[in-house]
């Protein structure tokens, strides 16, 4: 026993995690009592042992938004929003069998399917026509709407709570939870709600996804303005919480921000406001309603994130690391090493992903290369890990590729993340087409997939990411490594590389350029407000053109998740009055700097109170874990039917099991 079993927990949050935290607590308190009472003596139950049998649970869950689907999730929803990730993606029911068996539920996958068989076989119950409509054309490898997850989710917590074990008790409160605080007595904590309501519990688990922040003194500073001067401002957001009419038509709107979240906006405004793309022999084409403002984008790249390779599998399948590898990692441990990012863990990944590309190249593109059997030979050895220096081996694999590849097809890594750096240009038109050529190039090379040697670069960090993910969680680096380099950098770098959207958002994209109803400000662009012309402004110094100007500006940004900015009433509670704490981590200049996510102590994650203590009672899981774990907090990938798994997949799923178990005293 872990700790004492206890009689009462409160889930706060009700979305994915929190399902997961409840799947979680329910399996286990069933394989509990069964193996309990299978344990005891056959005889009169009477004078079988009370102690055998695990105590009664109540579970009350707390969310404002319905269960299972949470806030972000909502099977209402547009269903213009995709999922960023393929149908063989996601779950929220664990695959493991180390742990306890799952009493229902299954993969989003395996969901889709069965419910197609089910409209095949003309039983739609529960089903509503859109969502009929898109699982009859939805396979595999596409990307389903935000909507259709949400179904998924609500079904499979309707699946559950038909299954719970004799023992427990639920209640769902769809009210927010303002306050939990410790209590005397016979419960450890008292959880009130915004709607007067107060809920005792032995156990509190805060699953509470992404919560609104403060915003920066420039976007205060744009909203005041904003008011001030009769204009537009939207601040960042959940795009399916904004309102999108009050983007006024036929008008210029700057929309800052060119990730995930620029798609959803683009969508709105677009499809969303009645035009159309449809296919021609030169390609994709839109077709305007003539309601659509004029959205000019901007971002620091001053392009969009590259699109996802298509593929069958979540990780290519024909892709296996060489450099950054289990092995690789082991060697640290036993040399006592605490890994930096810069100087140990980038430089193997770094190979991986020459490796990969100049492998593709050989095989795809062999008049690339002079020699191809001992270009491969001497890139090898120049890459070996532990052959020379570490400030040596780059400089090598460098020479090796000038001496036996084109420089057109050379790789440079930094210029795919970038790829308008260092170019200037004439004027605005000049710089769209420029970046409709960028968009073009990287679908297509999408669509080739695992035979485009700058795919399987990207597709190599996008694996080597996975390790990382384990590598790096629970001070798995130093303190100064995660902050300057690892979230300094390569988090962007990789992220703009190997995080974009469906291939098919980059070709819409291009056919909106093309169809004038999107332009481009250009890299390292400034935003102000001319309170003179009462108009917001953004310049690219790259580009030679006056300002573009508008009376509407859109953050395309996800609301920051940093704890001590958060909007929360009760996450600024718990910090308030020391339960939890934000993490402080140390800089190289020996500066502590606070992160975006709350101190905690695994395993399972207990936060830290003010006074260093480890507050117990409380579990924490999801994204405010973000300053502990590194992009696992996000989402669970169901085990993949092709190509690698890597243990980062389903790692919350783990921290719900561990939760559960603590809670339950297993």
């Amino acid at each position: 026993m872990s700790e004492a079993r206890i009689n009462t927990v409160v889930l706060v949050g009700a979305g994915p995690r929190g399902t997961s935290v409840l799947e979680r607590l329910l399996a286990n308190y069933a394989a509990s009592a069964s193996s309990e009472l299978s344990s005891t003596p056959a005889g009169d139950p009477a004078t079988e042992d009370p102690g055998t049998r695990p105590p009664a649970l109540h579970i009350d869950v707390v969310d404002p938004y319905p269960a299972g689907p949470g806030r972000v999730w909502q099977p209402g929803q547009s269903r213009l929003y995709l999922m960023n990730t393929q149908s063989f993606y996601p779950t929220v029911i664990p695959e493991d069998p180390a742990l306890a068996p799952p009493l229902a539920g299954s993969s989003f996958e395996t969901w889709r399917m069965e419910r197609r068989k089910d409209i095949a076989d003309g039983r739609t119950e529960g089903l509503s026509a859109e969502e009929i409509a898109e699982l009859q054309g939805l396979e595999a490898r596409d990307f389903p709407s935000r909507a259709l997850y949400g179904r998924y989710l609500r079904t499979t917590l309707d699946a559950l709570l038909e299954k719970v074990p004799p023992g427990v008790s639920l209640r769902f409160h769809e009210t927010e939870a303002t306050a939990v605080r410790r209590e005397g007595g016979a419960a450890r904590f008292a959880v009130e709600l915004a709607d007067g309501g107060r809920l005792a519990a032995d156990a509190v688990v805060l699953s509470l996804g992404h919560l609104e922040s403060r915003l920066n003194p420039e976007q205060r500073s744009f909203a005041v303005a904003a008011s001030d001067l009769g204009l537009s401002y939207f601040p960042p957001a959940a795009p399916a919480d904004v309102d999108w009419s009050k983007v006024p038509a036929g008008e210029p709107v700057l929309v800052r921000g060119m990730g995930l979240n620029f798609f959803d906006v683009m969508g709105q405004l677009t499809e969303g406001r009645g035009g159309s793309f449809r296919h021609s022999e030169s390609g994709l084409v839109y077709e305007p309603s003539g309601e659509e403002p004029r959205i000019i984008a901007a971002s620091r790249r001053g392009t969009p994130y590259r699109a996802k390779a298509g593929l069958d599998s979540y990780y290519a399948p024909t892709l296996r690391l060489r450099y950054l590898t289990e092995a690789a990692i082991r060697r640290f441990t036993a040399g006592g090493i605490l890994p930096g990012f810069d100087h140990d863990l980038w430089p193997l990944l770094h190979r991986d992903s020459l490796w990969a590309y100049y492998t593709t190249l050989v095989s795809r593109q062999p008049d690339a290369v002079t020699a191809k059997e001992g270009f491969l030979a001497a890139l090898e050895e120049a890459m070996r890990p532990h052959a020379h220096a570490a400030d040596h081996w780059e400089a090598m694999a460098n020479e090796v590729v000038a001496d036996y590849v084109s420089p057109k097809h050379r790789l440079d890594l930094r210029a795919l993340a970038a790829p308008l750096a260092g170019k200037s240009f004439n004027s605005r038109d000049e710089l769209d087409r420029a970046v409709i050529d960028y968009l073009d190039d990287d679908a297509r090379r999408s669509f080739v997939g695992e035979s485009d040697p700058v795919k399987m670069a990207v597709l190599a960090l996008h694996a080597g990411r996975a390790v990382l993910k384990s590598v790096v969680s629970d001070g798995g680096i130093t303190d100064e490594s995660w902050v300057a380099e690892l979230r300094g950098w390569f988090e962007s770098f990789v992220e703009g590389l190997a995080s974009g959207p469906p291939a098919l958002r980059a070709e819409q994209l291009a056919a909106l350029a093309r169809a004038g109803v999107v332009g481009f400000v250009g890299p390292d662009p400034k935003f102000s407000i001319d309170r003179k012309s009462r108009m917001f402004t953004a310049t690219s110094p790259w580009v030679h053109d006056g300002p573009v100007a508008a009376r509407c500006l859109i953050e395309a940004l996800a609301p920051a998740n940093k704890v001590a900015a958060s909007q929360s009433v009760l996450m600024r509670q718990l910090i308030a009055e020391g339960l939890v704490r934000p993490k402080l981590m140390m800089t190289p200049e020996g500066t502590p700097v606070q992160t975006t996510g709350l101190d905690v102590v695994p395993h399972p994650y207990r936060p830290v109170a003010a006074n260093g203590s480890v507050t117990q009672g409380i579990y924490v899981i999801g994204l405010q874990l973000s300053s502990a774990q590194w992009g696992t907090a996000i989402a669970a990938q169901a085990l993949p039917a092709v190509g690698p798994a890597f243990r980062s997949g389903q790692r919350t799923l783990r921290d719900a099991d561990e939760i559960a178990k603590a809670v339950l005293g297993l």
